[in-house]
């Protein structure tokens, strides 16, 4: 998991950030992204791929980043957003927030996917795709964690004030029962305007 991070290590890189998103699929709420800075040559087991560890041991990895990495940052597209300028732009917009805010600043990004484009974003660190990186990066695989925790938290959150739609369990991905409840109900202000929220 550090094969990516030795190398840029080795080649002189002192703050090599990790980057993941969570929620582009979803129906409702946020895309939110993280930044993940951590020390150089420390392997930590319990950070994998959040999609192939449990909640409780995603948890306890999210502990173990925040107490170790050098810097992270959690940033946020809200739904108007990725309305306005699509899913796509939106991600790697949070992305972009959450590495911005990182202190002290990266001097290279490791990014999961292969999607980021300096054309696109603007972006003004050096960086290298990596897809399926939170399966092969720990700075990567930190981000996921932080990014699906963050999300997981929020949209249990507003399951709260909308019960209906079953965010607790579904965290606005397209269920039946989140479908159902759009036939039902409608859309919330939570809900992406730009996708499609029937099954018709």
């Amino acid at each position: 998991m550090l094969d990516y991070e030795e190398q840029l290590w080795a080649d002189g890189y002192e703050h090599v950030a990790g980057l993941d998103e969570a929620g582009r699929g979803c129906l409702a709420g946020p895309v939110v992204a993280a930044a993940v800075v951590m020390p150089p040559h420390v392997e930590i087991p319990a950070i994998q791929d959040s999609k192939s560890i449990s909640e409780e041991k995603r948890r306890a990895a999210r502990e173990q980043i925040e107490e170790r990495a050098v810097t992270y940052d959690i940033a946020r597209c809200t739904p108007a957003e990725i309305d306005d300028l699509n899913i796509l732009q939106a991600a790697l917009t949070a992305m972009r927030r959450a590495a911005g805010n990182c202190d002290p600043a990266p001097d290279f990004l490791l990014v999961d996917g292969n999607q980021w484009s300096r054309s696109l974003t603007d972006a003004p660190w050096p960086y290298e795709t990596v897809v399926q990186g939170d399966a092969t990066s720990q700075s990567i695989a930190a981000a996921s964690i932080l990014a699906k925790t963050e999300r997981d938290a929020l949209m249990r959150t507003l399951h709260d004030k909308h019960p209906e739609y079953g965010w607790n369990s579904n965290v606005g991905y397209p269920t039946q029962k989140h479908y159902d409840a759009l036939a039902e109900h409608g859309a919330t202000p939570h809900h992406r305007q730009s996708f499609t929220l029937s099954r018709d």
